[in-house]
């Protein structure tokens, strides 16, 4: 059932395939802790009773979604500037200091969000500490996607220098990633608004 929720792509794996794909595998290792952080704060709140929040106060989750949407929007007006930069022949910066920004995409993804806060304590079942049980199923996901999406950022980073050696190649990164930033915002907002609609 993890796996259902790690393999469709999100905000989360567009980031490590763009940092690999810009800086190689040692920054996307730093990205992926940076995700990997995000995660377990929220798999904490899990535990400390997140979910009962969020179903007295559903619009604060809506406003972090919105939140992350506008995040993703940034991170595409910034990579579509990298692109005409990197035309010119100045230095790319499309995933500067992976391990913040992989932290805010993960604390604003909708989908870890969605995740934590509504399916996780779906799979309780008769535990008698569900504290516990949360923590546990808390963990397995944290550790499923940071060597899922880890295993695809590295993998990512071994085409690095293929990228960064040319500057048409350099600019085409910038822009697909600027447009799947864009593309993750709008589903994120249409989600939003949807759910408004039909409430």
């Amino acid at each position: 059932m993890i796996l259902l929720f790690l393999i469709p792509p999100g905000p989360d794996m567009a980031f490590m395939v763009a940092v690999g794909l810009e800086r190689g595998r040692r920054a996307a290792v730093t990205a992926i802790l940076g995700i990997g952080t995000g995660m377990s704060l929220y798999a904490a709140g899990a535990v400390a009773g997140i979910g009962q929040l969020a179903q007295a106060h559903p619009l604060l989750f809506d406003l972090v979604k919105l939140l992350g949407a506008g995040y993703l929007i940034w991170l595409a007006i910034g990579t579509f500037r990298s692109a005409r930069r990197a035309t010119d022949g100045h230095e790319v910066s499309v995933t500067a200091r992976p391990y913040v920004r992989g932290l805010l995409i993960s604390l604003t993804n909708p989908k870890i969000i969605l995740f934590f806060v509504a399916v996780l304590p779906q799979f309780m079942g008769r535990a008698q500490s569900t504290g516990l049980q949360l923590a546990m199923l808390g963990a397995v996901n944290v550790v499923m996607e940071v060597v899922l999406y880890g295993a695809i950022g590295v993998l990512a980073g071994t085409f690095n220098a293929r990228f960064t050696s040319s500057r048409k190649g350099a600019a085409t990164l910038s822009y697909i990633a600027g447009a799947v930033y864009l593309g993750l915002a709008g589903v994120a907002i249409v989600d939003v608004v949807g759910v408004g609609l039909l409430a």
